[in-house]
């Protein structure tokens, strides 16, 4: 076998093995290189049946840089929202979407399974991919500014805010998507540094770091005031315009 067919766990074998036969015959000699204690001496008999540690995983390209943050939010303790979690909710979704929304942060049924938008809120964004967009919901990526419910899903405070966007900026900046689309005020207030509200921040174009953004009602706001559906359904044939999956005007 050459080393070009060996595995890299082969090779890792192969490596562990030379140390092996190189310590114990320097402790043979007369007088010995190096001295072993009975410990060392001990594992080294060992050590040749010892497997290869497990191969790291890559640490380039989107997946693995969104699945870092994910740990790291995890792990986040920066503002007190992580000590009324149950669960964190990084965000989910194609790490090479083309369209990624950007919402306000999870509510009781995301903290309880750590997913974006599974509640009644989530079932009607993802009937507007699917239904609407005709998209897949794993096609897309959603996320939201807070990675954290806030108790009693109250508006997130400024202080929280700055604790989590900077997880926001890193995924936005890995993934480059062709469009952004946030959902309701919070969201589009972060992105776009601005206080206006969503009625005058809809209905036009925005960019985020060069990225077009269209600025859309929340689908829990949505679910309290149904004749704005008619709105929102506007701004998602503009994103769907964009893209370049919208149906042709009927002749």
């Amino acid at each position: 076998m050459t080393d070009a067919s060996k595995t890299p766990e082969d090779l890792y074998a192969e490596a562990v093995e030379d140390v092996r036969r190189l310590a114990q015959k320097a402790a043979r000699g007369t007088p010995p290189k190096v001295r072993l204690s009975r410990h060392t001496a001990r594992l080294l008999e060992g050590v040749s049946a010892t497997p290869a540690p497990p191969r790291a995983a890559a640490v380039c390209g989107p997946p693995d840089g969104l699945e870092r943050i994910a740990d790291e939010v995890r792990g986040c303790t920066a503002c007190p929202l992580h000590a009324t979690r149950h669960h964190t909710v990084p965000g989910e979704g194609n790490p090479n979407a083309d369209l990624v929304f950007v919402g306000e942060a999870p509510g009781a049924d995301e903290d309880a399974r750590g997913r974006p938008f599974v509640g009644r809120a989530g079932q009607l964004l993802t009937d507007i991919i699917e239904k609407g967009m005709k998209m897949r919901r794993e096609d897309v990526f959603i996320c939201n500014v807070l990675k954290c419910r806030p108790p009693d899903n109250r508006t997130p405070n400024p202080e929280e805010v700055a604790c989590c966007e900077p997880f926001l900026i890193r995924q936005l900046d890995l993934l480059r998507p062709k469009v952004i689309c946030a959902l309701g005020g919070t969201a589009a207030q972060t992105l776009l540094k601005t206080a206006a509200t969503v009625g005058s921040l809809r209905g036009v174009w925005h960019t985020y770091h060069g990225i077009p953004l269209r600025v859309t009602y929340h689908p829990a706001y949505l679910l309290r005031s149904p004749g704005e559906k008619a709105k929102a359904w506007l701004d998602i044939q503009e994103v769907m315009k964009r893209l370049g999956t919208a149906p042709p005007p009927a002749s």
